[in-house]
């Protein structure tokens, strides 16, 4: 396993540019099996989980041209279902939270599609059941096989469209059930769907390559099915969550940084929600400065002066992907935050590492936290840890920076899967970190 060593308590200074997001890539790259044609898609994040996806389509006979970093063209127009039943399969499409988002665009186009019950972040329990309802409402049959965990969707007809109701605002299962309904005849309906960014970018490049889905940006989405779809090409946006993660990096570490072409119109509550610690951002252009933060950043109370809660929430809500970024930050801040994480129940529990560095935190139950801030007059100490997921990764090597003395971070594999070369652009900006 690869370690971190890092040198903490230094300023930074300079400008970093977030990777394409990793979310949106996901939904992306599985969206090309819905068509023979050439999709041409760039700024793909050359990350762990995207690489997984890319080798797991080649896998099915999607073929594969690079045209330069980030760049690629897709054509699946000779794919092999057959590999889908495959023991090869089974374990590659294991190991990948998002292998489950090719379901949907293979049913809708080869009548079926297969997958074993996937891997990813440890962070509580991440139900696939509004995935396969989708699908059985829209006509397929629905197996599982306990003893392989391997899930199955068949129809021997072709899909047919209806009104649901979701019963959870699943990105990841709206997403899958968009894919599947674009193809299947007549009109389908879909309440309750998720509307974040990276979703409004799939149903816009569907859009552009033929697909007729109306509500785009809202939770009530009406496809129109179409017989076929063509080829297109497609930027993905900028990742939101990497930009949270150099906004507290900033104020942790007291730094100077410009985070470039940031896509603000996509960022909903993330810039204000940072504001709410008393993190001093800037909009310039498209990119947001970050001043130094001499005398530090005071968290605002609630209008009746009770302490400030933060929350995750379904899309125009925070995110939950950015708490633990939020989490770390508030040890440094002047002032209380009650961090209420509602979605899953095991991300908080990357605090104890935080609290062995000295930070003030009591957790309360698996959901909620409370952070009292060191104002920057006690530093965090370096220590020894290791990254249990992407999200608790990165927080910790915000902490690492900004602690006194050497750290170092174990299984940075979980950093690698949601980050690019995150070192060589923390050193391009000052930071000592190092690749064991």
């Amino acid at each position: 396993m690869g370690t971190f060593k890092i040198e903490g308590g230094i300023r930074l200074k300079g400008e970093i540019t977030p990777q394409g997001a990793k979310n949106e890539a996901l939904q992306i790259l599985c969206a090309v099996l819905l068509t023979s044609e050439k999709v041409i898609i760039n700024n793909i994040p050359d990350i762990i989980d995207v690489n997984k996806l890319i080798t797991l389509l080649g896998n099915l006979g999607v073929k594969i041209q690079t045209l330069g970093p980030g760049s690629y063209i897709f054509q699946a127009d000779e794919v092999n279902v057959g590999y889908l039943e495959t023991e090869a399969f089974k374990k590659e499409g294991g190991s990948l939270r998002g292998s489950i988002m090719i379901v949907g665009p293979l049913l809708a186009r080869f009548g079926k599609g297969y997958i074993p019950k996937p891997g990813g972040d440890k962070i509580g329990r991440r139900r696939l059941d509004t995935h396969f309802e989708g699908f059985i409402n829209l006509g397929a049959s629905f197996r599982y096989n306990r003893e392989d965990h391997f899930y199955g969707v068949e129809t021997k007809e072709k899909l047919k469209g209806t009104y649901m109701l979701l019963d959870e605002a699943s990105v990841t299962g709206t997403a899958n059930i968009v894919m599947a309904a674009v193809l299947a005849e007549g009109t389908t309906t879909i309440y309750n769907a998720a509307c974040e960014p990276y979703l409004q970018q799939l149903c816009k490049m569907l859009n552009s390559m033929g697909a007729n889905i109306k509500g785009v940006g809202s939770n009530l989405l009406t496809i129109e099915g179409v017989d076929v779809l063509n080829g297109c090409e497609h930027r993905i946006l900028p990742d939101m969550i990497e930009i949270g993660s150099w906004i507290g990096l900033a104020a942790m570490t007291r730094s100077e940084i410009t985070i470039k072409n940031v896509s603000w119109d996509n960022l909903g509550v993330i810039p204000s929600t940072f504001r709410k610690l008393g993190i001093t951002l800037e909009r310039r252009g498209d990119d947001i400065y970050i001043p130094e933060h001499k005398d530090g950043y005071e968290i605002k109370t609630d209008i009746d002066g009770s302490i400030l809660t933060i929350a995750d929430a379904p899309w125009p809500g925070f995110t939950p992907d950015l708490l633990s970024i939020v989490l770390v930050v508030a040890t440094q801040s002047r002032g209380d935050v009650l961090i209420h994480q509602k979605m899953f129940e095991s991300r908080l529990f990357f605090v104890d590492k935080l609290i062995d560095m000295g930070a003030k935190i009591m957790l309360c139950d698996p959901h909620r936290a409370v952070i009292m801030g060191h104002d920057f007059k006690s530093q965090l100490k370096a220590t020894t840890m290791s990254s249990p997921d992407i999200r608790a990764g990165i927080s910790l090597l915000i902490a690492a920076l900004s602690a006194k003395g050497t750290s170092t971070i174990q299984n940075i594999e979980q950093i690698d899967r949601g980050y690019e070369r995150i070192d060589e652009r923390l050193r391009a900006i000052g930071a000592n970190i190092v690749r064991v």
